[in-house]
């Protein structure tokens, strides 16, 4: 699989960054509380959500980037990039951490938001803050909506050494990572939470999905992209018809048994039917969503591709914006339909606009350099 000269770098793919967009939008939309416009998000509607597939499109994208930079300047070089990466996410994971705490203890004593601290996860941070400011260090200490980053810190720690191997062995290489994967989900390993916190998302095993995505990212930039197969196509659409007609059963639009529920359990270990929905659903925008179309150039469009272009200040934005959207419909649980309505379509506009200034900012860069 070692290819015979020194690939070049890929077009941008635009439907990447729309795609991106989109789920930006939908975690956003999700991670209000209560709010009717989840209703309209993917994630209402299948097995698997946007977290499943941002960490696959991580794995894809670093994946490339890794092979092209160790094709032209070597692995190490490459490899001392993606720990570069790797450092960068986990300060802005340390950045948010502190400013998301100050947020609600500022909401629970200056607001009177009931129980925030203890709610939210905060409390041991409350009862032994040097204790606690040390346990943040380690991304173990996860209150609610701090376990996304550290899984994209420990993708990126793994996936060089793991495409090293990808280089040797091809898809044998996947096969320790899916090990780790099979066992934590049959219980054998865990990973533990700390601060009287639990996981959101177990590393151990959704290092398998980011790596995945890793070795798909390394073959594509070889010139060894999955072959299109009409057999492939089919069971994927039947593993996403199947999760919307589990949805249906959830949501109570038709009866079935109560055991389907149970698919939509255990998201921290990354069960096997969210990695099969997602891993579907994956293949299907693949192979039925072109590169580029006309709507994708129209205002929409363009506005998904530039929140997609800056997901993680985009991320970052809504995790703050979420939260107090979700503060201010609970005081009002009367009017909090509406008030969500009020501030969920701004909140989308300001995630554009942090797009908008970090497409500036980043131009203006590149012109001083």
């Amino acid at each position: 699989m070692t290819p015979a000269a020194v690939p070049s770098r890929p077009p941008r793919d635009l439907r990447l960054d729309v795609l991106r967009g989109w789920m930006q939008v939908s975690i956003f939309v999700s991670h209000v509380v209560g709010t009717w416009l989840a209703w309209g998000i993917h994630a209402a509607w299948g097995l698997s959500d946007s977290s499943e597939m941002f960490i696959l499109l991580s794995g894809m994208t670093l994946g490339s980037v890794f092979a092209l930079k160790a094709a032209k300047a070597g692995p190490m070089v490459a490899q001392k990039d993606l720990l570069g990466r790797a450092l960068r996410l986990y300060r802005t994971h340390l950045l948010v951490f502190f400013m998301f705490a100050a947020m609600v203890l500022l909401a629970e004593i200056l607001f009177q938001v009931p129980d925030a601290v203890e709610r939210f996860g905060w409390h041991y941070l409350v009862e032994h803050p040097f204790r606690a400011v040390g346990l943040a260090f380690t991304g173990l200490f996860q209150p609610d909506f701090m376990g996304t980053l550290p899984v994209f810190v420990v993708g990126m720690l793994l996936l060089g050494p793991f495409l090293m191997l990808v280089a040797r062995w091809g898809i044998w290489a996947l096969v320790p990572s899916f090990a780790v994967y099979a066992a934590v989900n049959l219980g054998w390993i865990a990973t533990p939470g700390l601060g009287d916190t639990l996981i959101a998302f177990d590393p151990l095993a959704w290092q398998f999905l980011y790596l995945l995505g890793g070795w798909l990212g390394w073959r594509a930039l070889h010139g060894m992209p999955l072959p299109h197969s009409p057999v492939l196509t089919g069971l994927a659409a039947a593993v996403v018809v199947l999760g919307f007609g589990v949805r249906l059963v959830q949501h109570d639009f038709v009866a079935g048994p109560d055991w389907v529920i149970m698919l939509f359990e255990h998201k921290d270990v990354l069960a096997p039917p969210r990695l099969l929905h997602a891993l579907a659903l994956a293949w299907l925008v693949a192979m039925l969503v072109p590169r580029r179309a006309d709507w994708m150039e129209g205002l929409a469009g363009r506005a998904l591709a530039t929140i997609g272009r800056h997901s993680l200040r985009v991320f970052c934005t809504g995790l703050f914006l979420a939260w107090m959207i979700s503060r201010a419909m609970e005081a009002a649980p009367e009017q909090a339909q509406l008030i969500g309505l009020l501030l969920i379509l701004p909140g989308i506009a300001a995630l554009w606009t942090v797009g908008l200034f970090s497409e500036r900012a980043k131009g203006g860069a590149v012109a001083r350099a």
